[in-house]
């Protein structure tokens, strides 16, 4: 089996599952941090990846990965799968709540069900706290500063995934950077002056 994505592509286009399975250990990690960024919640994330990595096996006759990795367009998957989250969020929830629950108070491994959603909680916090210094763009940049600064994506692979030039890439970054700048220097004033006053 080859390593590069072209050619573990073309062994899936034969149904080659195993060939799949090293994509998505290879893929899986990069789609989910991109994923929790643009939404801000680890249950969201996970449903994204897998709604991503389902559309890829769907799609394995007709896409062929471009420059040897099929990580671009993964991530539009994804870019596209969060937008019609919230429109589905609905039907979700009602699905959810007819699930069969599990008690939480069989098993043994409590514990590390409680450090696990601790985790979780915390590392939920976090991107929040990250979206909000996103507040002042528009979806276009904020959609850049998610992949490219959080996410440390290249702007060429931040193109192919949005459907747009590098060249909107780049300015979409620019305006972003300079609008985050000033957001910055509007909050070190007063900063500066509680400082002085203690």
């Amino acid at each position: 089996m080859g390593e590069t994505d072209e050619d573990l592509w073309r062994e899936c286009v034969s149904g080659n599952a195993d060939a799949f399975g090293v994509l998505f250990d290879r893929h899986a990690d990069a789609v989910f941090r991109y994923c929790l960024s643009r939404c801000g919640s680890w249950h969201d994330a996970e449903e994204l990846v897998s709604i991503t990595f389902l559309e890829a096996w769907r799609q394995r006759n007709r896409l062929r990965p471009e420059r040897d990795t099929l990580l671009p367009w993964l991530l539009g998957v994804a870019t596209n799968a969060n937008r019609n989250r919230a429109r589905g969020s609905r039907r979700h929830a009602d699905f959810l709540a007819r699930l069969p629950h599990s008690d939480p108070r069989h098993g043994q491994h409590e514990a590390d069900h409680a450090e696990s959603v601790a985790s979780r909680i915390d590392a939920e916090r976090s991107v929040r706290e990250l979206l909000d210094t996103t507040a002042g763009l528009n979806d276009g940049e904020r959609d850049v500063v998610v992949l490219c600064l959080m996410n440390d994506v290249g702007q060429e692979e931040a193109a192919k995934t949005l459907g747009v030039r590098i060249g909107t890439v780049k300015s979409r970054l620019h305006r972003a950077r300079a609008k985050l700048g000033a957001m910055n220097r509007a909050l070190e004033p007063a900063e500066q002056v509680d400082t002085m006053i203690v």
